[in-house]
């Protein structure tokens, strides 16, 4: 047990450096691309091309997961991923730029999947499944917290292609701690009985994964609305990449906050998506209206974050066996990716004209009423059951 412990420690340390490193290019990718020639509308397509190319190996990387192992489709894509970003520093045109993206989204879109999947295995029942997936958000919170700043000080001091160097430095490093020191393990599966996936048509066809997917959508293309809005007040409203690296700094405390709710985990996870997608659109609706300023509806936006992301992980493991996992969050990501691709492409296309923040307002509150509907229109012996 205490091998497996340490084992677990691993994967969590392998998290929080990779969402620290990813973390720091949210404040100087806008700026960086802008430096470079880039419009505001090219800046949303290098967004959903990178998104659209991790959608695709998201849809890959799920099978593969559950025949070839986990361990693999870790260590390599952060390798990869590290010889990228060190090339980021080298290109001179947004040309380049948009390429390299949407390469590394395609890299990145393996990693995801099978760290959860791998996490998943560390966990004795449902509830200690929640909270391993807390743990991971709280760490990725926290490097959320330091690295935008980080990254933010880091682009006005030394420069942005710099800044990409150095990340991709360290990629290749923890590409090498990733190889020495994962093990996969299965303390005991977390299953549900009824779910029979055995491809990834029968994982769509899931009625319990339809909810958490539905939710999943709404959430990343809310988030992507702000990955793409607050970066830009780099460009439009002259604010330093350090002022924005604090804003996002805002949303990230919110979501530590929600995360360190470990009580929370005692309720049935779609009860917490749906309540958590509902005040994230109350945050939204708040703000465009002028009744909170932008720093406080960050934080609220990211408790509401916080609520979501652990129930949505904990919500799949009790809809499928574990043979299925890989599917399953495979699955999740590219429906994550999805949510970012539509969010960036339309906010380009729309900005000028209408409040980005209204329209995913709209886009949260129509799937909180389609979600409802699919809930409650399951049988109630499903519907209460706590898996």
């Amino acid at each position: 047990m205490q091998d497996a412990t340490i084992d677990k420690l691993h994967i969590f340390i392998t998290m929080f450096v990779i969402s620290f490193i990813m973390s720091i290019q949210g404040p100087i990718f806008t700026p960086y691309a802008s430096m470079l020639g880039a419009s505001s509308i090219m800046i949303g397509i290098m967004l959903s091309a990178s998104q659209l190319t991790d959608l695709t190996g998201n849809l890959m990387v799920g099978p593969l997961v559950d025949k070839y192992g986990k361990i693999i489709f870790i260590s390599i894509p952060i390798f990869i991923s590290g010889l990228l970003y060190v090339a980021h520093g080298f290109i001179a045109d947004y040309t380049s730029l948009l390429v390299l993206r949407a390469i590394n989204g395609f890299a990145l879109a393996f990693l995801m999947p099978a760290a959860f999947a791998l996490i998943s295995g560390y966990a004795k029942n449902s509830r200690q499944q929640g909270k391993n997936m807390a743990i991971v958000g709280i760490l990725g919170v926290i490097a959320d917290i330091i690295a935008p700043i980080l990254g933010g000080k880091l682009g006005t001091t030394i420069g942005y292609a710099n800044t990409y160097s150095i990340m991709g430095y360290a990629l290749l490093v923890i590409a090498v701690y990733t190889v020495i020191f994962l093990r996969d393990r299965q303390l005991l599966s977390v299953k549900n009985k009824r779910a029979k996936a055995t491809n990834l048509l029968t994982v769509f066809q899931n009625t319990q994964l339809q909810l958490v997917y539905l939710t999943g959508f709404a959430v990343m293309y809310i988030h992507g609305v702000i990955n793409y809005e607050v970066p830009y007040l780099t460009v439009e409203k002259g604010y330093s990449t350090l002022r924005t690296g604090q804003l996002f700094g805002f949303e990230a405390v919110g979501t530590l906050a929600s995360l360190s709710l470990f009580f929370l985990h005692r309720y049935d996870p779609i009860n917490r998506m749906m309540f958590g997608l509902f005040w994230l659109c109350m945050s939204l609706a708040a703000f465009f209206n002028g009744l909170l300023d932008l720093p406080l509806s960050l934080f609220l936006m990211g408790f509401c974050f916080g609520l979501v992301m652990p129930a949505a992980g904990t919500a799949v493991t009790n809809a499928v066996p574990s043979t299925e996992h890989g599917k399953a969050f495979g699955v999740l990501s590219a429906v994550y990716s999805l949510g970012m691709i539509a969010s960036s492409f339309l906010t380009a296309i729309i900005r000028q004209a209408v409040s980005p923040y209204f329209i995913a307002f709209l886009v949260g509150m129509m799937i909180l009423t389609v979600i409802g509907f699919i809930k409650f229109s399951m049988p109630k012996t499903i519907r209460d059951s706590r898996y």
